[in-house]
């Protein structure tokens, strides 16, 4: 029993002995990997320094220009926008309550000019509402739609009650 156990002691030693020598070089291999790590780290700091001293420099340039890059395509929606026919009917619907606000400052100039005292009402202003407007009257185009089919249920029910037969 002793040889088997000086059999795996001596087996125990090798491979001690070649562990040790393999973990020299794989010690400085690692080190020299966390070297590498930590030159790569500081770069990328550095990178970074570098990067946000030029964003913080250049900001307003660069946000101006974003915010003006918009602009022609503004203009080509506002220039198609105002081909549409439906649009074009909308402004002129608009263009209504102004030329009124135009009516009354000519009749209050006119009344002051004459001495007289204003009897002329102030211009009420309303909101461009657009967007209401449009689902105001879909709302409203729809109901018509389902009121006509209530109708329409409502007249195949009478039908088919009054059907003789």
């Amino acid at each position: 029993m002793a040889t088997e156990i000086e059999k795996v002691a001596a087996q125990v030693a090798k491979l001690r002995a070649q562990a040790e020598k393999v973990s020299g070089p794989l010690a400085e291999a690692e080190a020299m990997l966390r070297a590498a790590e930590d030159a790569e780290s500081v770069r990328r700091a550095e990178r970074a320094t570098v990067y946000n001293r030029r964003v913080v420099d250049t900001w307003r340039e660069r946000a101006e220009a974003a915010a003006n890059s918009g602009n022609a395509a503004r203009e080509r929606f506002f220039d198609m926008l105002s081909d549409e026919p439906w649009f074009a009917a909308y402004v002129e619907y608009r263009a209504s309550r102004h030329k009124r606000g135009h009516v009354l400052t000519e009749a209050q100039r006119a009344q002051s000019a004459l001495g007289e005292v204003s009897t002329v009402p102030e211009q009420r202003w309303y909101d461009a509402r657009l967007l209401e407007d449009i689902v105001s009257h879909a709302d409203s185009k729809a109901a018509d739609l389902a009121a006509e089919f209530d109708q329409e249920l409502s007249d195949k029910r009478d039908a088919y009650i009054s059907r003789t037969g």
